[in-house]
């Protein structure tokens, strides 16, 4: 073999060489990339998981309204005026106020059709929950519900679980995907990002990682922490 046919073997095998590595490299970054997708929560999953708290905290209201008549000094006040507390930090101003009425609804008004015909009412509805929160906040600030005030409470709190069940599954079912199909994929990315900073710079960190501490330990503090106790019972 040439020295000019020792120099052309080996250029090749250098060539293959940073061929193979850089197809390693490409695989290995294609698959950190599949991953970081994997863990991505995508908008409408952020918010959905977010009506997944506030449901909890609809569970609490629901269960703690027939105790209340029943011996409201038996109820922690304390742990219910927590659970609207949260309603009404990660709830109200949050998720409502900073989310749904600065950017989902007027996007989803803006593209009309059946979505768009129901922003009006559940504006309606977030205006009346927050009514509700103020009331509920006001009976429990003492740490106790008076017996005068139990029975109002309990009605009060019964119907806000009323109100807002069917508010928030409207919302997951005909709202979230009419903004996602509104905004395209593109806004959709790049609005999913908007919102996990609003959530960051609201609560110093991961909002909702926050919340559902505060909802777990609101449900040891009222009993309703044990998911078997929710068992429906055989059929007769």
């Amino acid at each position: 073999m040439t020295q000019q046919d020792r120099r052309t073997a080996l250029a090749s095998l250098a060539g293959v060489g940073l061929l193979v590595a850089g197809c390693a490299k490409h695989d290995a970054d294609g698959a950190k990339n599949a991953g970081d997708n994997e863990d991505a929560v995508t908008a409408n999953e952020d918010l959905m998981r977010e009506h997944g708290v506030l449901r909890r905290i609809l569970i609490v209201y629901r269960e703690v309204a027939p105790k209340l008549v029943a011996n409201a000094g038996a109820v922690d006040a304390a742990a219910i005026a927590a659970a609207t507390t949260l309603f009404q930090s990660f709830g109200e101003r949050y998720h409502e106020q900073m989310l749904e009425e600065q950017h989902i609804f007027p996007i989803v008004r803006k593209a009309g059709g059946e979505a768009a015909g129901l922003i009006d009412a559940l504006l309606t509805q977030h205006a009346r929950g927050r009514e509700i929160t103020a009331y509920v906040l006001d009976r429990t600030k003492s740490g106790r519900v008076g017996t005068g005030d139990a029975q109002p409470l309990a009605r009060t709190l019964t119907a806000f679980a009323r109100m807002y069940e069917p508010h928030a599954a409207r919302e997951d079912t005909i709202i979230f995907p009419a903004f996602k199909k509104a905004v395209g994929p593109k806004g959709y990315d790049e609005l999913g990002d908007q919102f996990e900073d609003i959530e960051r710079r609201t609560f110093g960190g991961d909002g909702f990682d926050m919340a559902i501490d505060k909802v777990g330990d609101i449900e040891r503090r009222l009993g309703l922490a044990d998911l078997s106790a929710f068992t429906a019972p055989a059929v007769a």
